[in-house]
C-alpha cells in the first residue's frame, strides 16, 4: 500500500511539473524569466498535493526530497545535461564559478582527526590572520575540535559563515607543539580558474585552465602578461580536464586569440533564436603560435573554445577526442536555494558543426560513453579514433583552410597523443582517493621541504629514490589493504612524480604541482614541438 501511494505520488507531482514546465518553455520570454513554482502553499495542484501528503499520508515523508526526485526525473528524460539541483549542489556551482566565496581561505586534510592545513589562499582572511601550511587546529572558538569525531559538514560549518564573522581557530605549528589562538574574520575569497601559468620552456609559455568562470578571461590577461615578461613567443593553453562553465567566457577567451569580425560559435534552440558570437579588436594574443590540449574529460565551453580554434585554423589541437557536449544550459533559480539547469540550445562551430555526442540510447549509454572508449581502445590508438560510429555516419565539415572536421561525438584532435596507462591504474586512483600522497608529505617530508628555499630549487634537484618510493609504499600500506605488486611496477615512475608534485603544491602551490608533473608528461613534451 505504501508503496503504491508513493508511485502514484510521483507520477501525479512529475504530470503537473512537466505541464507546469511546458507552459513555461512555450512563452517566447522564457530565458528572460526565473523558472518558479511555489511547492511551499497556495493554490495550484502540485502544492495540494504536496500539502495532502504532508499532513494526511500515512507514514513521515520528505516532501522536498519528492520534489527534487521527481523533477530531475523528468528533465533527465530530455536530455543528459538538463538537471535539478539541490540547493547547496548549486550554491557550489555558483560559487565555483563566480571566482570566489564567502569564509577563511584554506583548504585542509582530515588525518587522524585533525584538521591539517594543506593551502591557504593568498590575500584570504586565513593568510592576513598568519596561518601557514602544515599547520594543525587544534581548537574552534575555545572548545575541543581535533579528535572529535570530525566529519567534513562539521568543518564546514566552523569555517564557512557570513561576510565580517569571526572564529577563533586554536592552531599548533606541529604534532604535539604549543596552542596558539589566531582570530580570522571571515570574508571573500577570491578563486583563480587558472590552475597554472608558467614557462615551460625559454620560449614557451603554459596555462593551464580548469574551468570558464566568470574571472577566467581577467585571469588569463593577467598570466600572459607576466608570461612576456619572461619571454613568451608561443603559448600551450591546457583544456584536459576542464569541463567547461559559462559559455560567455569561453567566447571571451576565444576572442583573445582572434582577429576582428571572426565568427566564434553560434547557438540555437526551437525557443532560442540563433545568436551568434563573434570576436572582437581586443584580442591580446591574437598571432602568437597557439597549441590546445584537450582529453574525453574536456567538454562544453572547452570544446566551444577547441573547436573555434580548430575550424579557424588558429590552433593546433593535441590530445585525445574530447567529451562531445554541444548542449547550452541556462540555470532557473528556486525561492529555496534550489534550481533547475534547463538546456535551452544547442551550440556549433565557426565551420557549422555540433559536437553534441548521441544521448538516443538512453543516459547510462551515454553516461557510460567513456568507458566503452577505454573498452574499445579508443585512448591508446588514433585509428580507432577515426574508425568510431560517431564520426563515420557524421557530417563532414571544412575548416578555413580546408582541411576536413567531422560532427557530433567531439573535437578529434590534429595531433593525436594515447593516454599515459600507467596514470590509470586501481593502485593510483586509491593512492588518490584516500588522499594518500599529501598525508605522506605533511607526515614525513615536511623537513625535508626545509632545505629548498624556492620551487624552481626543490624541482631542479630533488629525487623520489627507490628507497622513498619504498617508505611511501610501507606508509599507504597501513590504509590500503591490498596494493597489487604489478601495478605497483608499472606505475612506479607516476607515483613518484605524484610524490613530488604534492610535495611541490603543499609549499609553493598548484604552479610548481603542475611543473613537476608536466616535465614526464607526454602531451605537454609533444605540444612543445608543435
Amino acid at each position: 500500500m505504501k508503496h503504491t501511494a508513493g508511485v502514484i505520488l510521483r507520477t501525479v507531482v512529475l504530470i503537473l511539473i512537466g505541464i507546469a514546465i511546458g507552459l513555461f518553455v512555450g512563452n517566447e520570454n522564457f530565458p528572460s524569466h526565473p523558472l518558479r513554482f511555489n511547492f511551499a502553499g497556495g493554490s495550484d495542484k502540485i502544492s495540494k498535493v504536496l500539502n495532502l501528503v504532508n499532513n494526511k499520508y500515512v507514514d513521515s515523508v520528505n516532501t522536498d526530497s519528492i520534489e527534487g526526485v521527481t523533477v530531475n526525473d523528468m528533465l533527465q528524460s530530455l536530455d543528459p545535461h538538463s538537471v535539478y539541483l539541490p540547493a547547496q549542489q548549486a550554491q557550489n556551482i555558483n560559487e565555483r564559478l563566480e571566482g570566489g566565496f564567502t569564509g577563511i581561505g584554506l583548504e585542509y586534510q582530515l588525518l587522524r582527526d585533525t584538521v591539517v592545513i594543506t593551502q591557504v589562499y593568498p590575500g584570504g582572511p586565513a593568510a592576513k590572520a598568519g596561518i601557514s601550511t602544515g599547520d594543525r587546529v587544534i581548537t574552534v572558538d575555545s572548545a575541543a575540535f581535533s579528535g572529535t569525531k570530525l566529519t567534513v559538514a562539521r568543518i564546514s560549518k566552523a569555517f564557512r559563515g557570513e561576510k565580517d564573522t569571526r572564529v577563533v581557530l586554536g592552531i599548533a605549528k606541529y604534532a604535539k607543539g604549543p596552542v596558539k589562538a589566531y582570530t580570522i574574520t571571515r570574508g571573500r575569497v577570491a578563486l583563480s580558474s587558472l590552475d597554472a601559468a608558467y614557462m615551460a620552456d625559454a620560449k614557451t609559455g603554459y596555462i593551464k585552465i580548469s574551468k570558464f568562470a566568470s574571472t577566467t578571461d581577467s585571469d588569463f590577461r593577467a598570466a600572459l602578461v607576466n608570461l612576456r615578461v619572461d619571454g613568451m613567443e608561443k603559448l600551450i593553453l591546457d583544456l584536459r580536464g576542464n569541463g567547461g562553465g559559462y559559455l560567455n567566457t569561453a567566447t571571451a577567451l576565444a576572442d583573445e586569440f582572434l582577429p576582428k569580425d571572426k565568427l566564434i560559435v553560434y547557438t540555437l534552440g526551437v525557443h532560442e533564436p540563433r545568436t551568434d558570437y563573434f570576436a572582437t579588436d581586443s584580442g591580446s594574443y591574437e598571432n602568437g603560435p597557439l597549441t590546445v590540449l584537450i582529453d574525453e574529460y574536456s567538454a562544453s565551453a572547452s570544446e566551444i573554445l577547441a573547436g573555434a580554434m580548430q575550424d579557424l585554423d588558429r590552433a593546433t589541437i593535441v590530445g585525445r577526442r574530447s567529451f562531445g557536449k554541444g548542449l547550452v544550459q541556462q540555470q532557473f533559480p528556486f525561492g529555496d536555494g534550489t534550481a533547475v539547469n534547463l538546456t535551452v540550445a544547442r551550440y556549433y562551430t565557426p565551420s557549422g558543426r555540433s559536437i553534441q555526442k548521441s544521448y538516443s540510447k538512453g543516459i547510462a549509454s551515454y553516461r557510460n560513453e567513456l568507458a566503452e572508449r577505454v573498452r574499445k581502445g579508443e585512448l591508446l590508438s588514433a585509428g580507432s579514433n577515426l574508425s568510431d560510429s560517431a564520426f563515420l555516419n557524421g557530417t563532414a565539415f571544412h575548416t578555413q583552410k580546408g582541411r576536413k572536421v567531422f560532427s557530433r561525438g567531439g573535437i578529434m584532435p590534429d595531433v593525436f597523443v594515447p593516454a599515459d596507462t600507467s596514470q590509470n591504474t586501481q593502485l593510483v586512483y586509491e593512492l588518490n582517493s584516500n588522499q594518500l600522497f599529501t598525508a605522506y608529505v605533511i607526515d614525513k617530508l615536511q623537513p625535508e621541504l626545509k632545505n629548498y628555499p624556492t620551487a624552481d630549487a626543490f624541482i631542479s634537484n630533488y629525487q623520489v629514490t627507490e628507497n622513498e618510493l619504498h617508505h611511501f609504499v610501507m606508509y599507504a600500506a597501513q590504509t590500503l589493504k591490498f596494493m597489487d605488486s604489478h601495478e605497483l611496477l608499472v606505475s612506479g615512475n607516476i607515483i613518484k612524480s605524484l610524490i613530488k608534485a604534492n610535495a611541490a603544491r603543499f609549499k609553493w602551490g598548484s604552479n610548481a604541482y603542475y611543473q613537476v608533473l608536466n616535465h614526464t608528461d607526454n602531451t605537454v613534451k609533444v605540444a612543445l614541438k608543435q
